[in-house]
């Protein structure tokens, strides 16, 4: 055992003795926590997951005598680096993220540093209060990253930056010592430094210094209120800290309070970690509008967008944010935001997303048509579309707010690069910076994409490099050295919002100057005089081309693969379609549920691409990627597809996971429960035989015992009952098949879970379609192979594709619509189909005619073609849509299904219901799957009046609601078959 390893095996145990909060160290957590959003990647020592402050005072304490590094870290979101470093990594996003205290009077909330922003927003809501500053990834960061970050968002010109809503902090210095940050005033600043001990070291060192450096920080700091580059030492000067502008919004009274007085508070701002390890602050709230809308301007090309800018703040709009061509491309190809798009029209070169507050619907409108009358009078724009409602409003933001993830949907091996993306001019520079940064990368060769905050003047611009070869590496490099040049003579700074981090800290000696940047080291060495928080970030940094996740010698394991990853560029780059930004920690949506249970970082989409992808390129040893532990990683993805969905990304890792259980099978053979499973229809075609003797054995409680015992079934579930009469007997008893006049005919895909197990809801909609005027016919195909997918039986699934296509070819060459019932079933032919049978032109045939119910009821009606009288009995539907409908076909057309005899619908958002197919019956999952269920679907449900109909389409989903809610779901087709006269 080497040294290193020693010392970091005795800093482990010396860290457990002492740590009531997980203590890590194994090889896949450090690969885990070795990246964040950046293109950056460093192997920490290990990571420890508090519970309390006491537990973060031994760790500063512990590491300290082992002199080991340490690092703040919250939801690993950074896009400059600052979340990676060789040290102890201290993890506050799974247990330190309770809101401490609410003064609504007083407009202020406590909180620890693992609260994610649209938790503490949610909390403060019922307050009329709310986090000025939320950052476009809200969903995810978290109070600690944003106050290190000095973050900001859209809003920015009403609320200024993170700097300017921190009141107070707790935090720990380097040697464990704890300290209070607040406002002082002249007297009890003198008792501070006079004290004798480390605090007032802290303020004898800082005041001296803000005193010797007053002038050159007037004259030397950017010359935009747009800042998070450097250490916040502006915010110190007297009277109320200093900023070269203000935020132009700053139109009508300031929105936050000045607290008087000196705070070192301030300087943990934009710190990154640097200085000390924060357990809690308090933070100023500002009051909630009262009323918004949004007005879309459409351009011709970037800069004249960005020209623009300047002249709409005369209007006084709350926010500017512009989104250009590349990223309104990309949204189309991202199912979950491209249904989102429809507030662009033609294809604009960019667009401009400008919001109004107001107190009525008739201000708001009255400020659109003062912008758009100002637009059009000037010729920088005649095209707009307004967002009134909250849905319209909602569509414009989730596309917007993704923009970093969007452009990462890139394919191929050259991305859009965060290095220089960040930087802030002062907005009435911000189209002559444009059109400089333009020539900089037609100089190079590199394409561009453009997005955010036009209002403030800072445009994140991602030039589109690829960092697997010596010439990208240094096309950054030489990039970075001329658009500094550009940043200092138009008085900006290279960081606005996202931090110095690895990309931007070795430009922060030339941006500042030698005098701030030695003022700099020096508050360095008075918080952290040995160097161990955080080191390398603000001073001291390596250059921006080191420690890079991807490098000229990257290199990945070549496989043969069952399923076709052309698409993406094989199976290795389908796992570094991952960035690492972490939309999947969100707590919404249905991507991730075993994150969501968990809150574990390893049962994200990011930890399990971050895992797949130490393997495949080696930072794991190679044997890893076929090893039980690989396969714990991979375990409770429950292939809900929402990641395929919402990951901004396009990260697929159902697609992943299938792919690689048929590659860990291959190598350590298939459990004879997954062949069980993967089975299911040949078993089902068995057992119904039987079905009045199998139905009351199979969940006595004797049989559910030993279903456990043997095959790892847990006895708490039972199995859906088989009918005596399937489905298709049924249609073949009816003897009307084909038999309708001139009607025109449909397909109706019977699933296995229809056939065998609840015919009555093929009945119903046999009785739908046909009062619909069509001719309802059954072909032979056989299993949909979905359940052989989900176990990695690829072989045999691909097989199955292959006899179902032959024989729904046919009909789909015809015209005829393959019409679903099953979401997991019908889907396949959708999804799977195309990558288990690439090239087959029966296949896309089969997959272009393929839809469920509802998509096919909607269509009717929405073309006025559905000629079906309906009862005119009130209801009320509660509707829980099944994951594969949110990820490829969106609820939408359910919706509309079940509006159509005049029903009131609402949809739970209930993100996964935990069954996802065979994954809550078995054993180990058993608890999971119920905490899944339990995070929001079954309060909704249990909620619900007794008369409120529950619909869910999936069969898995309806046993969940029975068994979790105790209540009785039905197929919406059922319900809608109901009400048919």
């Amino acid at each position: 055992m080497s040294l290193a390893s020693t010392l970091a095996t005795e800093l482990a145990a010396d860290l457990a003795r002492a740590v009531s909060g997980e203590v890590r160290f194994d090889p896949y957590s450090r690969v885990l926590y070795s990246t964040d959003a950046s293109a950056y990647q460093m192997e920490p020592l290990g990571v420890v997951l508090p519970r309390s402050s006491d537990d973060v005072q031994a760790v500063i304490e512990i590491a300290g005598k082992h002199n080991a590094p340490v690092l703040a870290r919250g939801g690993g979101s950074s896009l400059a680096g600052q979340c990676v470093n060789t040290a102890v990594v201290i993890d506050f996003s799974k247990h330190m993220r309770n809101i401490v205290e609410i003064n609504a009077e007083e407009g202020w909330v406590r909180a620890q540093p693992g609260v994610v922003c649209d938790a503490l927003n949610a909390a403060a809501k019922p307050h009329g209060l709310m986090f000025g500053t939320e950052p476009a990834s809200s969903n995810r960061a978290t109070v600690g990253g944003m106050i290190s970050n000095n973050s900001t968002g859209a809003h920015s010109m009403l609320y200024g930056m993170t700097a300017d809503h921190v009141l107070e902090t707790d935090v720990f210095l380097d040697d464990g010592t704890p300290a209070h940050f607040a406002a002082l005033d002249r007297a009890v600043l003198q008792a501070k430094m006079s004290a004798g001990d480390r605090e007032s070291e802290l303020y004898r060192g800082v005041t001296a210094l803000v005193a010797q450096y007053d002038s050159t920080i007037r004259e030397r700091y950017p010359k935009t209120w747009r800042r998070a580059s450097g250490y916040s030492l502006n915010y110190l000067l007297p009277p109320h800290g200093f900023a070269a502008t203000r935020p132009a919004g700053w139109y009508s009274p300031q929105p936050y309070p000045l607290a008087p007085g000196f705070n070192l508070a301030k300087l943990m701002v934009s710190a990154e970690g640097t200085l000390a390890v924060l357990t809690e602050a308090k933070l100023n709230l500002v009051p909630r509008p009262k009323m918004t809308a949004l007005c879309v301007v459409h351009f011709d090309s970037v800069a004249v967008a960005a020209d623009a800018a300047p002249s709409i703040l005369e209007c006084k709009p709350a926010a500017i944010e512009l989104i250009d061509k590349v990223m309104i491309d990309l949204t189309r190809s991202v199912p979950a935001y491209a249904r989102q798009l429809n507030f662009i029209v033609g294809h604009p070169a960019a667009i401009l997303i400008v919001e109004f507050y107001g107190d009525s619907d008739s201000h708001l409108i009255s400020q659109i048509e003062a912008l758009e009358n100002h637009l059009r009078a000037s010729g920088a724009s005649q095209t707009f579309v307004r967002a009134i409602t909250a849905q319209q409003q909602a569509n414009v933001w989730g596309v917007r707010k993704v923009g970093l993830g969007l452009l990462q949907a890139m394919r191929g091996e050259a991305k859009p690069l965060s290095f220089m993306e960040d930087v802030a001019v002062p907005v009435d520079r911000l189209g002559e910076y444009v059109r400089a940064v333009e020539r900089i990368f037609a100089g190079h060769g590199v394409g561009s994409a453009y997005y955010a905050h036009a209002s403030a003047g800072c445009l994140h611009i991602r030039p589109v490099i690829s960092l697997k070869s010596a010439q990208g590496i240094a096309t950054m490099r030489a990039i970075g050295a001329e658009v500094i040049e550009v940043v200092i003579a138009m008085g900006g700074a290279m960081s606005g919002e996202h931090g110095d981090g690895l990309s931007r800290s070795v430009w922060n000696g030339k941006l500042f100057g030698p005098e701030l940047y030695g003022a700099f080291r020096e508050v360095k060495r008075l918080f952290d005089p040995k160097g161990r928080l955080n080191p390398g970030k603000i001073v001291d940094a390596p250059d921006l081309t080191e420690n890079l996740r991807y490098g000229a010698d990257h290199k990945t394991i070549q496989l043969n693969t069952r399923l076709n990853f052309d698409s993406e560029g094989g199976f290795a780059a389908a796992v570094e379609q991952c960035n690492g930004q972490g939309a999947c920690r969100q707590a919404t949506g249905t991507m991730c549920p075993s994150y969501m249970a968990t809150r574990e970082e390893e049962h994200s989409t990011r930890g399990r691409a971050n895992a797949l992808r130490a393997a495949l390129s080696g930072r794991l040893p190679p044997s890893e990627f076929t090893s039980q532990r690989m396969r714990a990683v991979l375990d409770l993805c429950l292939e809900c597809k929402g990641c395929k969905a919402e990951c901004p990304s396009g990260v697929d890792m159902a697609k992943i996971k299938y792919e690689f259980l048929a590659q860990y099978q291959a190598a350590n053979g298939v459990p004879l429960r997954s062949r069980l499973f993967a089975n299911i229809h040949a078993l089902s075609n068995l057992a119904h035989r039987f079905a009045p003797l199998a139905n009351p054995i199979m969940n006595l409680a004797p049989t559910r015992w030993l279903n456990e015992k043997l095959l790892s079934i847990a006895h708490q579930r039972t199995l859906p009952p088989f009918a005596a009469q399937t489905f298709r007997q049924w249609v073949a008893s009816r003897n009307q098949q084909s038999a309708i006049g001139n009607q025109q005919s449909v397909i109706l895909f019977a699933d296995t879970f229809t056939n065998f197990n609840h015919p009555e809801i093929g009945v119903a909609a046999v009785r739908v379609l046909e009062a619909a005027g069509y001719n309802v016919m059954l072909a032979d195909h056989g299993c949909c192979g979905r359940p052989m997918i989900s176990k990695g039986l690829l072989d045999a699934a691909k097989d199955a594709a292959a006899r179902n296509v032959s024989v729904l070819a046919a009909f789909a060459e015809q015209g005829l619509p393959i019409i679903g019932l099953e979401p997991s079933c019908l889907l396949t032919l959708r999804d799977e189909y195309l990558d288990l049978l690439p090239g087959d032109s029966r296949a896309r045939a089969v997959a272009g005619k393929a839809m469920m119910i509802e998509e096919f009821l909607a269509k009717l009606s929405a073309e006025g073609q559905l000629k079906i009288n309906w009862k005119k009995t009130p209801q009320k539907v509660l509707l829980h849509g099944h994951c594969y409908q949110k990820a490829l076909t969106g609820t939408s057309h359910l919706k509309t299904m079940l509006s159509l005899p005049g029903w009131e619908v609402k949809e739970i958002d209930s993100g996964c219901c935990g069954m996802a197919g065979s994954f809550g019956y078995e054993v180990e999952h058993y608890e999971i799957s119920q905490a899944i269920g339990e995070e929001r679907l079954f309060p909704a449900v249990r909620a619900a009046e007794p008369a409120t109909a529950i619909a869910a389409s999936g069969m898995s989903c309806r046993h969940q609601i029975a068994y979790g809610a105790r209540r009785e779901a039905k197929h919406p087709i059922e319900l809608l078959a109901e009400a048919v006269e």
